[in-house]
């Protein structure tokens, strides 16, 4: 069973070049990365690492490390 992607796009204007997101309704923390003129969206775990992975000034990928406490 494939999981569903964690990183939503966002849609960026691109007359204003404005990215408007209603914070209201997202729940919990979450994160919004831009790189190229595209936006993604994706929810914080409630334990973990999130990881933003770099290569020559661009994002090449976002690493989710989770965890619970026992």
């Amino acid at each position: 069973m494939k999981e569903a992607a964690r990183l939503k796009t966002i849609e960026i204007n691109t007359s204003t070049n404005l990215l408007e997101i209603d914070i209201m309704e997202q729940k919990g923390s979450f994160a919004i990365v831009v790189c190229d003129g595209k936006a993604r969206l994706t929810a914080l775990p409630v334990h973990g690492e999130t990881k933003i992975i770099t290569h020559q000034g661009k994002v090449k990928r976002v690493k989710f490390d989770e965890g619970e406490d026992f």
